[in-house]
């Protein structure tokens, strides 16, 4: 290889990682006004008696279906998980958004509005709830069933 064409790869190379260091610093920028914009409903929704009324709310429907709601913050993201499925309030620029998650893929989301009650929020995800409950208890008597049926 020439001295020339040793030059040209080298610049050709740094041309290349300066445009990925300009993509990656455009993307650090956009995540930073992002959480800017939605600092102030993050704030709102982690001191909010809203949030203390659905934490009670939440956890007494759970405990009448005999189901553990697990009450976990990530970032400034409330997550709500029992059975497998999950409710996220996320903030945002414009407001907080609650996210409903089944098996790992959002299903649908909705406003979460906190001059409301949270038991609005709670009636929608409730069903799912009770739903994967019938589904459990199923699957538990036919494997129980099953293992009779073996034991004879």
């Amino acid at each position: 290889m020439s001295f020339l064409d040793n030059l040209e790869n080298n610049l050709k190379a740094l041309e290349s990682r300066d445009q990925g260091g300009m993509e990656d610093h455009r993307q650090r920028n956009a995540n930073k006004a992002r959480s800017l914009a939605a600092a102030p409903w993050a704030d709102l929704l982690k001191q909010s008696p809203w949030t203390q009324t659905l934490f009670r709310d939440v956890t007494r429907a759970g405990h009448q279906r005999r189901t553990k709601v697990g009450l976990i913050w990530i970032g400034t993201t409330l997550r709500l998980e029992a059975r497998g499925h999950r409710l996220e309030l996320r903030p945002g620029s414009d407001g907080i958004t609650a996210v409903f998650v089944d098996d790992g893929v959002e299903s649908r989301s909705v406003a979460a509005d906190l001059d409301s009650p949270p038991s609005a929020l709670i009636d929608l995800w409730m069903p799912v709830l009770d739903a994967q409950k019938r589904l459990d208890d199923e699957r538990a008597a036919q494997a129980q069933s099953e293992g009779e049926i073996v034991a004879d």
